[in-house]
């Protein structure tokens, strides 16, 4: 009886662990989707936590956002890229926001919409059309734009905290 109580332990251990590993084979294209979202996630929420607050309204030229209008900006576009593909029109919601503390809980708001987008993304669902501004693009067209457009905003993100002596999430342990 003992063996027999191993073995099915071992079998329902060898599926669970193998479920994300079947998963990301047969969806390979929303599997690499999730994987560099999370990359891009970790990266900008270090990044806006590491900038002080009194920093969030620096500006290096008058042209461009401050850091927090970056933050803010960020969110924004996520939680509408993210809502256009579940098929809702989602506000905007740093409306009003410029302090760090109401920016980054803007911003973690954000991915926590994005998430269970990306989470639940298959290669087939994300073959579906949605329309995004003037273009008509996939669901996960849209999704690896939202992630472009992450990795634009952090490059510039970066600048604004190397100008401010700070070195980026992505460059630590780096010399």
């Amino acid at each position: 009886m003992n063996r027999i109580a191993t073995f099915i332990v071992f079998i329902v251990a060898a599926l669970v662990f193998s479920v994300p590993i079947v998963r990301a084979q047969e969806n390979p294209f929303s599997a690499d989707a999730r994987q560099t979202y999370a990359l891009i996630k970790d990266s900008l929420l270090k990044a806006a936590d590491k900038m002080p607050a009194e920093s969030y309204s620096f500006r290096t030229v008058s042209q461009v956002r401050t850091f927090g209008e970056m933050i803010a900006h960020i969110a924004d576009a996520q939680v509408r890229m993210c809502g256009v593909v579940r098929g809702e029109q989602v506000p905007n919601i740093s409306t009003g926001k410029t302090s760090k503390a109401d920016l980054v809980a803007a911003l973690k708001a954000s991915f926590d919409s994005c998430d269970p987008v990306y989470e639940k993304m298959t290669d087939a669902v994300g073959a579906g059309k949605v329309k995004w501004a003037r273009w008509e693009m996939s669901k996960l067209g849209l999704l690896n734009w939202n992630i472009s457009h992450d990795n634009e905003m952090y490059g510039i993100i970066g600048a604004f905290l190397r100008i401010k002596g700070i070195v980026p999430p992505s460059s630590e342990g780096r010399p």
